[in-house]
């Protein structure tokens, strides 16, 4: 479905979903305007046809002077997220940055605004979610239209032991490799979902969860995926969780007597969480992850992105998401 082409501002368009988006939304036939974080633009490749603007996103004055420059705009795409998940940078980014783009988007013109959530935000615990929820609320409330999308697990983010099982390593797993399950979606997947946002009014004022082609797939599915591209077994190793809640809590208890480790138990938090917790929809009457209900979109599979990085046709992106 495309409707009439749209002057589109997008943020966090340096990222692979965000670059993903912007080459999707310019598919669609829209006008696209990209703010990016100062010496960002170079690093990106954006496309030709998309214009780069920099701004320091911390900086409302800034923005509104660099990035907006007192133009209007139909629409606003963010795909723009913190770097750690640390509370100050996700209170910082995830909440606050988006809250003086909400202001300064609705100051020009913009009609609809395009948010990539998180699916993980419907049952929070750790500070990202609650500053995501936060801003969430915030746009609900508005006046704008709004489409907050919350995918499952992306490919990168379930592609970080490809190389170690490459190298004859084991694959890890938390207790038996069955505690969680997702649909997997790929950033191509996933940008073609946002950019048909803006033209599709079934998606408009709605939390959209959503996945890529089932069915849910567990880390044990993936061990298995690998052994059919590789030709031979692959050794699994099942890490306790029992494990992961003393790493954190011993990081918790330390960070009390030193700072700079609070933040690591932080992140010993998201990696306990991940481990336990699907990447599916919740069903709060059921207390269960829910499958059949998680939506599926694109034609993309985990065992076809798998195979290109053992080919080697596709990098390493996860960064700061980085695990394993």
């Amino acid at each position: 479905m495309s409707g009439a082409a749209q002057r589109v501002l997008v943020t966090g368009a340096t990222g692979s979903i965000g670059r993903a988006t912007v080459a999707a939304l310019l598919q669609r036939g829209h006008d696209v305007v990209a703010v990016v974080r100062p010496g960002a633009a170079a690093r990106a490749a954006l496309p030709a046809a998309c214009q780069v603007r920099e701004a320091d996103v911390l900086d409302a004055t800034a923005l509104a002077r660099e990035g907006l420059r007192g133009e209007r705009f139909d629409a606003w795409v963010s795909c723009l997220a913190s770097r750690t998940g640390e509370p100050a940078d996700a209170w910082a980014v995830d909440h606050r940055v988006h809250q003086q783009l909400l202001g300064l988007a609705r100051g020009h013109g913009v009609r609809h605004a395009v948010l990539l959530s998180a699916l993980c935000v419907q049952k929070p615990r750790l500070a990202f979610q609650h500053a995501k929820l936060a801003f969430e609320a915030e746009l609900q409330a508005s006046g704008l239209r709004f489409s907050i999308v919350r995918p499952t697990a992306f490919f990168k983010s379930l592609s970080g032991q490809l190389a170690r099982v490459q190298a004859g390593k084991p694959f890890l797993v938390f207790g038996d490799g069955r505690l969680t399950a997702c649909k997997p979606i790929s950033d191509r997947d996933l940008a073609d979902y946002l950019a048909g946002c803006l033209d599709d009014p079934a998606r408009h004022d709605r939390v959209l969860p959503i996945g890529g082609p089932g069915p849910a797939i567990t880390p044990r599915d993936q061990a298995a995926v690998l052994e059919r591209l590789l030709g031979r077994p692959v050794r699994v190793k099942a890490v306790p969780v029992a494990l992961l809640d003393a790493i954190a809590g011993a990081l918790a208890v330390v960070g009390r007597v030193l700072p700079p480790l609070r933040a690591k138990a932080e992140l010993a938090r998201i990696g306990r969480y991940y481990a336990t917790e699907s990447m599916l929809v919740w069903d709060p009457a059921r207390g269960a992850y829910d499958a059949q209900a998680t939506p599926e979109h694109g034609r993309d599979t985990l065992q076809a992105h798998y195979a290109r990085v053992l080919r080697g046709e596709v990098g390493d992106d996860r960064r700061e998401h980085a695990v394993f």
